[in-house]
């Protein structure tokens, strides 16, 4: 009986284990307008957690999984991006926001220790490894750029209530990094198939960073989809951009956009103006024929080991356009058609080339993106070198339902905000009254130069308004050795990042995320010119001072009644006993000369 029971387990765990994928990819492309398309690309790599802790590691790397392991880090989140992503005009981000982070670079982690300070410890250990590993400077991310956020994170994990009493969440920023090839490379290399086959062979570092926005994610978590069930641990990596099509159809060797000729202009006759002489160009931006290997620079290089539930071939690529729109692929691929919805899905080949086309439509292929539930920009104020100020507009587009979400701030300790100066009101009707809008603080001052300062706030907004949230801040003056190179440019801000809770009436929905882009911040800057002009005044200084003592303990100095009278004739006697000196040495040098030869 008993080898019978272990015999039905061990069917059923390896049921359980062909029902889970242990590597899946996914690609997303959705027109915008504008000319524009977004391309999401999705890689998810699954490992028990029994093989984890044991170090067992197949499509997890091992690059990354022992540094976790010795930093003790049982849930990362690490955010590449760049660009402003236009809610206005694009609608929605993508993945309700949580797969993007502040511009720069962006992490925090669930980190288990005993104490803070412990906890500390395995972050600094954890930012120098990561940064060794994606070149990036995340080993500058010190206790100046690290923060404890109370409201804004929580874990996205399977964590038992007994390991999270003992996980310590730090959070940190640099938005001064610039995300370049160098972060885009390590990122491939932790995909099975390293960027050469899959989806993963259309990321191209020229392509991604000529984006008008773009975003790259990685994130580990713990997943116990079942109590006492078996745990797995989850790497997904998430790579998010905004492409002109236009411009990335452009050739590398002619670059340069030209007007197209006169014969292939077609003119917009609705124009009132519109003559057979005059011609208004009609905007072809969402109608123009576009293709993967014109916009990528190359086509996908078959499939990675991309397999279903059943261990079939997946469905790897889905693009969003209208029903009736024509899509063109290369053979060997299979399509499948959702008639109830606007998406289709394609199963690429085993080895060969996929490429996808969408020919010029005579009506535009864009469908719009879901209406964000918040609209969020912030500027600065004032004037002066001394002091300044923050605003925030905060826009609620729906009309029936009022927003509830956490504002959250990461300030630098050289600016230091004015809490008595915190006011919120709503622009259209200044009636309401701020504890209407903000109902709670959350505030913890800075430390010259050992923490920021960090600012937690929850906010209402009414339907339909715009609030205004605005503070002062004093700027700190710096010593000359804490500028950077180029301190005439400003130090960065980091973005503000905004929470939305998951709704509670809806058990499926989930948390959504907003961040604001980063601040250009101008300190009192001294004149770095002064310490050479220093030096240079110093040493003519002492130049003089030592001449003119030295001189005058080496010069003997004579009396005027010592010195011997000066008289001509005397001079030219000398001269005159110079020159039949000096004659009288090259005769005796010719004489010489001539008894050799002789």
């Amino acid at each position: 009986m008993k080898r019978i029971y272990l015999l039905l387990l061990s069917l059923l765990l390896a049921v359980f284990v062909i029902a889970d994928p242990q590597y899946e990819e996914h690609l997303h492309l959705e027109p915008l307008p504008q000319g524009l398309l977004l391309a999401s690309f999705n890689f998810k790599s699954n490992a028990t957690l029994q093989s984890f802790e044991q170090q067992h590691f197949r499509y997890i790397p091992r690059s990354l999984g022992q540094i976790l392991q010795h930093a003790r880090t049982k849930e990362l989140h690490l955010r590449f991006s760049s660009g402003r992503w236009d809610a206005e005009s694009w609608g929605a981000r993508p993945w309700d926001g949580t797969k993007e982070g502040g511009t720069g670079v962006e992490v925090w982690a669930w980190i288990e220790a005993a104490t803070s300070e412990d906890a500390f410890f395995h972050w600094i250990t954890l930012n120098h490894a990561l940064s060794g590993l994606f070149c990036a400077s995340l080993n500058f991310i010190d206790s100046t750029r690290t923060t404890r956020p109370v409201h804004t994170y929580e874990p996205v994990g399977d964590h038992s209530n007994t390991s999270l009493s003992s996980l310590h969440l730090l959070h940190g920023t640099l938005p001064r990094e610039v995300v370049c090839t160098e972060n885009l490379t390590p990122f491939l290399k932790l995909l099975p198939c390293k960027g050469k086959a899959g989806i993963s062979s259309l990321l191209n570092g020229h392509k991604l960073f000529d984006a008008s926005w773009q975003s790259m994610s990685i994130d580990v978590r713990p997943i116990c989809p079942e109590r006492d069930s078996l745990c797995m641990v989850e790497m997904e990596q998430t790579v998010d951009m905004v492409l002109d099509i236009e411009r990335s159809k452009r050739p590398h060797d002619n670059p340069i956009p030209r007007p197209p000729p006169v014969d292939q202009l077609k003119c917009d006759t609705s124009k009132p103006y519109s003559s057979p002489n005059a011609c208004f160009p009609m905007d072809m931006s969402n109608m123009q024929l576009w293709s993967l290997s014109d916009v990528f620079g190359r086509p996908i290089k078959g499939s990675c080991l991309a397999t279903d539930v059943r261990g079939e071939r997946s469905e790897s690529v889905c693009i969003r356009v209208p029903y009736e729109h024509q899509v063109f692929t290369s053979q060997g691929s299979i399509e499948r058609k959702d008639p109830s919805s606007s998406h289709r899905c394609y199963v690429l080949p085993e080895y060969d080339d996929f490429d996808m086309a969408l020919p010029q439509q005579e009506s535009p292929a864009v469908i719009s993106r879901p209406t964000p539930p918040l609209y969020a920009s912030r500027s600065f104020t004032g004037h002066g070198q001394e002091r300044g100020g923050v605003q925030t507009l905060l826009t609620n587009p729906s009309s029936n339902v009022a927003v509830s979400f956490t504002y959250f701030e990461t300030l630098p300790w050289f600016m230091k905000p004015y809490l008595h100066t915190l006011r919120a009101q709503i622009a259209t009707s200044p009636s309401h009254s701020q504890e209407e809008i903000i109902k709670s603080i959350y505030y913890r001052p800075a430390l010259d130069r050992q923490r920021g300062t960090q600012l937690e706030i929850q906010i209402t907004v009414p339907p339909a308004s715009t609030v205004r949230l605005t503070y002062d801040f004093e700027k700190a003056i710096l010593r000359y050795t804490e500028y950077p190179p180029d301190a005439n440019r400003g130090f960065d801000v980091a973005p503000a990042v905004i929470r939305l809770p998951p709704n509670p009436t809806d058990p499926s929905s989930k948390a959504v995320y907003l961040r604001t882009t980063s601040l250009l911040l101008s300190l009192p800057t001294p004149d770095f010119s002064m310490p050479y002009n220093v030096i240079i005044l110093t040493s003519t200084v002492i130049a003089l001072a030592f001449g003119s003592i030295y001189n005058l303990l080496v010069r003997r100095f004579v009396g005027a009644d010592e010195v011997e009278s000066f008289s001509l004739a005397r001079i030219k006697e000398r001269i005159k006993a110079r020159i039949k000196g000096r004659f009288g040495v090259m005769v005796d040098r010719f004489s010489n000369k001539e008894k050799k030869t002789q």
